[in-house]
């Protein structure tokens, strides 16, 4: 019988992340004194402003110089304000507090990748997952900045792990288990909602080992649950706005920042402006839900009278998006913009492109193997929805990151992996009762 070593495999796991909990704490470290500042500034207020009492309300209207000015906001989905909110009133109300938690949510999904590298290959793939995932400056960058990106990679991998999970043994808890998945997902990246109809819906379809009705009922199970997680939220942003409101309302204000002349135009094609953002004329007197709608008009209004400009523009924002389009200007701006230090985001970059072509290897592995990998790469379409729509910047990256650790490790799973025997030596193994578990062991390459 081949010895069970999946405690040690755990073993390695936990040691893993431990590493990468420190990676990401070292950065805290080294920039202790950083202030909160744009997205940061509203959600480390607006989470102290949540766990005090006040609901969701805009931090940047309440602590004006003048008065405490209460307006409703749904500028970001809530996740991600609420976890840190957790965090506040236990009495971690420090922005470099709020930094540590973000390291660990990132360190919380090293096992996570793990554990999906383990469903898509093998345990090997999925201990190499998660050294990538610990080590790749991509992913722990965004943890010491402080903003829903370092949340983003546990809620794809998570969902990624329930997608294969379910595909590979249906069930209908997992299935329940990919809805609450998707949900979780949703109310943390509003954009990931595209992974419904690009990855959810097919591989549930997909499963084999089920009847088609059967198929169509988990899939309503799926459904239903993430229904069930998101709808309070919408419920509730539907109470306290005046026009509807689903999950956030930061579409209108992003689409007025992307869409001028700075950003069609120039050096800056793709990008954004805080400038244009400022000047959309909007009545800010009136709520958000408001302030999206006019905002959104304003944009789609400069999107109509520059059409011709579109399909550049496309190019330009999905080429920052991934890393080829003004690479080298991108990450200064992030580093100017976003504070990201200068010398690791390179390095996050040399990496991302060394990485490229073993996500490649590792799709063609897979798919012999008959492993199905549109689910990793509809990540990529996701993002790349996401940016044609908004704008390119590194950081909107992240989920297809994720699946990029996840294709990349593939190859080194083939690493002293066996080759299988014969059919005629496994069928003798077989006959012989003591050989039989080593045999399909060896035919699995585990």
């Amino acid at each position: 019988m081949a010895r069970d070593r999946s405690g040690w495999w755990w073993v390695g796991v936990a040691v893993v992340s431990l590493a990468g909990l420190a990676v990401r704490i070292a950065t805290v470290l080294g920039r202790p004194n950083r202030k909160a500042g744009g997205d940061e500034f509203t959600y480390h207020n607006g989470a102290n402003l949540l766990a005090s009492g006040h609901g969701f309300i805009d931090p940047w209207l309440y602590y004006t110089p003048h008065h405490h000015i209460i307006k409703q906001s749904a500028s970001f989905p809530p996740l991600f304000i609420v976890l840190l909110a957790a965090v506040s009133l236990v009495g971690f109300k420090s922005f470099f507090a709020q930094r540590i938690f973000c390291c660990i949510l990132g360190a919380a999904a090293i096992p996570l990748f793990a554990l999906t590298g383990r469903e898509i290959d093998s345990k090997k793939v999925g201990m190499v997952a998660a050294v990538i995932a610990a080590l790749y400056p991509n992913l722990w960058m965004n943890d010491e900045l402080a903003l829903s990106e370092a949340l983003t990679p546990l809620l794809v991998v998570l969902l990624l792990y329930s997608v294969y999970h379910f595909w590979r043994r249906p069930s209908w808890w997992r299935a329940g288990a990919m809805g609450a998945a998707l949900g979780v997902a949703i109310l943390g990246r509003d954009e990931l909602s595209l992974l419904a109809l690009l990855v959810v819906v097919p591989m549930t379809l997909l499963a084999r080992q089920v009847g088609f009705r059967r198929r169509v009922a988990m899939l309503g199970v799926t459904a239903t649950v993430a229904v069930l997680l998101i709808g309070p939220w919408v419920g509730y942003n539907f109470s306290r706005f005046e026009k509807p409101v689903f999950i956030s309302t930061g579409l209108g204000v992003t689409l007025a920042s992307a869409n001028c002349n700075v950003s069609y135009y120039g050096p800056l094609t793709g990008y954004w402006s805080y400038r244009c953002a400022l000047a959309t004329p909007i009545n800010r007197k009136t709520d958000e839900s408001v302030w999206e709608i006019e905002a959104r008009h304003w944009a789609l209004k400069y999107v109509d009278a520059h059409r011709s400009r579109l399909p550049a523009l496309a190019l330009a924002r999905v080429g920052r998006a991934f890393g080829f389009f003004q690479p080298y200007q991108q990450i200064a701006l992030d580093a100017d913009v976003e504070t990201r230090p200068y010398t690791w985001a390179k390095i996050g970059l040399w990496s991302y492109w060394a990485m490229l072509p073993l996500a490649a290897v590792g799709t063609v592995v897979l798919r012999r193997r008959r492993v199905p990998v549109f689910p990793l790469w509809a990540v990529a379409v996701q993002v790349a929805v996401a940016v044609v729509i908004t704008f390119g910047q590194t950081r909107y990256r992240i989920p297809f990151e994720v699946s990029l650790v996840l294709l990349a490790s593939v190859p080194f799973g083939l690493i002293g992996r066996r080759r299988p025997p014969p059919p005629a030596e496994v069928a003798a193994a077989a006959d012989t009762p003591g050989d039989a578990d080593a045999a399909v062991v060896d035919l699995a390459g585990v």
